[in-house]
């Protein structure tokens, strides 16, 4: 715990032109010290405002100047009284000059910590940098502030400075801004400093480092390049998700006049025989069994260990790839970099150069990693290349897993395009369509993202700690509304709809929205009813339409099998599935045997109808998942079957009913035209012509 111990001075801005924001800040500023009351109890916090009425620090009193500064609380272990201090700040009456903030809290830290302490010293300063600093006795601006960030790094401090500007007033000054922003650019670029602009509140609760995690090393070794060629490097987590704080069982039976209760829970397992329930199982005579069937299976942990896959530690390069070939959503887990080991320069040099290289040739690395000896499995990733806008700090390689086959999930969604031309909408709703879409853009050409996922925090965690806090003053006190700030993530925006009010009704009117009614009709009678399948009276593309939409009154029991009760439901219910890439692939070879076995044990034609009927369902069925070649190839191999087998009575009677192949206009993968579909019933009607004759 010592080890993460930091002290942190939170600088916050009180003048008159921060009043309209001052809430937002105080809540994250408590916000921050609820979770440090909770993951580092032992940090030490102090507060400094400035833009005050009051003066009031040490400086002021040994030199002089520093006006409008006032220490509110010295560097001391995170409380409540902190928290409550934090919700009420008082609000300030004259400008604040950030630099001598930036001061006042230096000296504090130096004369507590001098150069040898080695404890993480940060300061935080809030503010919206419209006020001008004062000159200084001697020198520039800038050399002062250079001067400033050369005893930050002697004495190990970082910085964070947060500029919270919304939307700025017609007073303000934009040569000021403009200088206070260079200043700080100056202190960024100098000392390990974090300059971040937010410009709405929303942005302020994510851009304020609200807990503090100590960076560790997951890998410490060679990234074999080859045999020959190994560089040393380092490998910490970039990111990972942050979860809600372990929760502990309370006791409530210590008397309550005991100060010194723990209130903990210990919790104690005893293991008991089934044919002596009286005796105890010592740990030394318990085997874990394993589930086979109705029996358990004892295994011990030398056979564990004898089957078991032990990978050695390393880091291999299997090659490289163009980019573009490993997609985004390809990406598994939380995301590792890479760096050189730090005291290594040729190994700087070398990840170096590597990043370098990959990045002009547009190239990323496989990597085969096992972190640590003994684990049980073996990760492989994406290093993507890195490369560092700033002098101070090197190139490095981000790493993100990548998915096994048996990790990836097909699910296969037909093209609009695809579609028949009565589905598809006209140039109207395309049009109202993509004004709707364009409304909803986060990223407004003038202004900032918004949500953007940075600096927007998890509502969720937010209200936890709130209400938590509540809850350790007012035991019971009820769960409090939602913050309007966190609103303004799970809500929609009030604002963006009334200015689109237009564009929203304009959608409305032209997508009319109409209740399905429920079929109640079978298929098996709506083709006794209707038998003609052809397109200019109610042919089979109306067949196709009422048999799709017969998939919603399908069992939910998922299908393996097209049976002989129900072809073309269970032909449906397996295309829908997508569970598995295998189902339409399977569905679409299972109806085709279906209809060959119908056709050839038909008597007089007694099953021609529900072939008929099967075969209307595959030609939709390949349209909507585009396989039309699927279906064309088997119509052309089903014709041949029939008149090999003397069957031209079915050709007939699929000519009669204007059952054809699947055309380019129908589906955009078809390699048969409009011409050669027509052709090939022509082709049918000649032949059933002479045999008749």
């Amino acid at each position: 715990m010592a080890r993460n111990k930091e002290t942190l001075l939170l600088l916050l801005d009180v003048g008159p032109s921060m009043h309209d924001v001052l809430p937002e800040v105080e809540k994250v500023c408590s916000l921050l010290v609820e979770k440090k009351l909770i993951y580092n109890k032992s940090d030490e916090v102090g507060l400094i405002l400035f833009g005050t009425e009051d003066t009031k620090n040490e400086l002021t009193r040994e030199v002089g100047g520093y006006e409008h500064v006032v220490v509110l609380r010295d560097t001391k272990v995170v409380d409540g009284d902190l928290v409550e201090t934090l919700q009420h700040l008082p609000r300030g009456t004259f400008n604040g000059d950030f630099l001598d903030a930036i001061i006042v809290g230096m000296d504090i830290l130096i004369k507590r910590f001098g150069k040898t302490d080695k404890k993480r010293k940060r300061i935080c300063l809030i503010t919206n940098a419209l006020c001008p600093i004062k000159d200084p006795f001697q020198g520039s601006k800038e050399d002062q502030i250079i001067t400033i960030g050369e005893q930050m790094v002697q004495h190990g401090m970082g910085m964070e400075s947060i500029v919270v500007r919304g939307r700025l007033s017609e007073n303000a000054n934009k040569r000021v801004m403009d200088e206070n922003d260079l200043l700080l650019n100056i202190f960024s670029k100098t000392t390990c400093a974090k300059l971040v602009h937010v410009e709405s509140p929303i942005s302020l609760f994510g851009a304020l480092r609200t807990r503090n995690i100590s960076p560790v090393t997951i890998f410490r070794g060679d990234l074999e390049i080859s045999s020959k060629m190994k560089i040393k490097v380092w490998v910490y987590k970039k990111t990972s998700e942050e979860k809600f704080p372990t929760l502990k069982k309370y006791s409530d039976k210590a008397p309550a006049t005991d100060k010194f209760a723990t209130h903990e829970v210990k919790v104690d397992y005893e293991y008991k025989n089934v044919e002596g329930p009286s005796r105890v199982v010592p740990p030394e005579e318990r085997i874990k069994g394993y589930r086979y069937g109705p029996q358990v299976v004892p295994i011990a942990p030398s056979e564990w260990d004898a089957v078991k896959f032990k990978p050695e530690k390393s880091v291999k390069l299997l090659g490289f790839t163009d980019a573009s070939n490993i997609m985004r959503h390809y990406y598994m887990k939380d995301a590792n970099v890479f760096i050189a080991d730090p005291g290594n320069t040729r190994a700087v040099l070398a990840v170096s150069a590597l990043a370098r290289a990959m990045k002009e040739k547009n190239k990323v690395a496989i990597v085969r990693c096992v972190w640590r000896n003994g684990q049980g499995n073996v990760v492989v990733g994406v290093l993507t290349p890195n490369v560092s806008e700033k002098e101070n700090i090197p190139d490095s390689l981000y790493f993100n897993v990548l998915p096994f086959a048996e990790d990836v999930r097909e699910f296969q969604f037909p093209s609009f395009n695809n579609l028949p031309a009565s589905w598809q909408p006209n140039e109207q709703q395309q049009e109202a369509a993509d004004n709707l879409v364009k409304m909803l853009d986060l990223a407004l050409p003038g202004k900032e993202e918004a949500l953007q996922p940075d600096f927007t925090p998890n509502p969720l965690l937010e209200r936890f700690y709130r209400h938590l806090e509540l809850k350790s003053k007012h035991p019971d006190a009820a769960v409090p509304p939602l913050d309007e700030t966190l609103k303004k993530i799970t809500e929609p925006d009030p604002e963006l709809l009334s200015q689109n009010k237009s564009v929203i009704d304009a959608f409305r009117r032209i997508f009319e929205l109409k209740e399905k009614p429920k079929l109640k009709k079978s298929n098996r009678r709506f083709l006794r009813e209707n038998p003609s399948g052809s397109n200019k009276e109610e042919g089979y593309s109306d067949i196709s339409a009422q048999l799709l939409n017969s998939s919603e009154n399908t069992s939910a029991v998922k299908v393996e099998k097209i049976g002989d009760l129900t072809p073309v439901q269970d032909f449906e219910t397996m295309m829908s599935r997508r569970d598995g890439p295998e189902w339409v692939g399977k569905a679409i070879k299972d109806l085709k045997n279906k209809i060959f076995d119908m056709v050839e044990d038909s008597h007089e034609g007694d099953n021609y109808s529900k072939a008929l009927e099967c075969l209307v369902a595959l030609r939709k069925g390949c349209i909507l998942e585009q396989e039309p070649k699927h279906f064309n190839d088997f119509l052309h191999h089903l014709s041949n079957f029939c008149r090999e087998k003397d069957l031209d009575s079915f050709c007939e009677f699929l000519a009669s009913k204007e059952l054809t192949l699947i055309s380019k206009t129908e589906a955009i993968d078809s390699e048969v035209s409009d011409a050669e579909a027509r052709s090939f019933l022509v082709k049918l009607k000649p032949k059933t012509e002479d045999l008749s004759g």
